[in-house]
């Protein structure tokens, strides 16, 4: 029996995730950060540690809750940082990890190709839903 290091175990599995398969750990972290609440504190942290009301006012239309379970979420997954400084009342910062910092550049680009094309988006809906009625 050949024995294996954890290493290389973690590799193999690695090598076996695919994204199409239901129960597969990847495609849980594709649905996880295609979700428009994270890409949006992502890219809202790229300038630095954020408090949350600052993320609030960032991101218009989150709701507290939201903002929240989002940022539980990041931070669970090791996206985000979450520093609690003693005051009064008690300061909360939020900021990218290493991790978060790699996604970055790909949650930026959505975002730039979003407000880019999002008016010959706009048209190409209007020319559709015109061509249905």
């Amino acid at each position: 029996m050949t024995t294996r290091t954890r290493a290389e175990l973690r590799r193999e599995r690695r090598e076996a995730y695919d994204a199409y398969l239901a129960e597969c750990p990847a495609r849980r972290l594709l649905d996880r950060i295609s979700d428009k609440w994270v890409s949006l504190v992502l890219t809202g942290l790229a300038d630095g540690p954020r408090r949350y009301s600052d993320l609030g006012r960032l991101i218009a239309g989150v709701s507290e809750k939201m903002l929240t379970q989002t940022l539980r979420t990041l931070e669970r997954d090791g996206l985000v940082t979450r520093t609690v400084t003693p005051a009064t009342p008690v300061r909360v910062d939020y900021a990218l990890t290493p991790l978060g910092l790699s996604l970055l550049p790909v949650m930026a680009a959505v975002k730039g190709w979003a407000d880019t094309h999002i008016d010959d988006v706009e048209a190409a809906r209007e020319t559709y839903d015109r061509s249905r009625q």
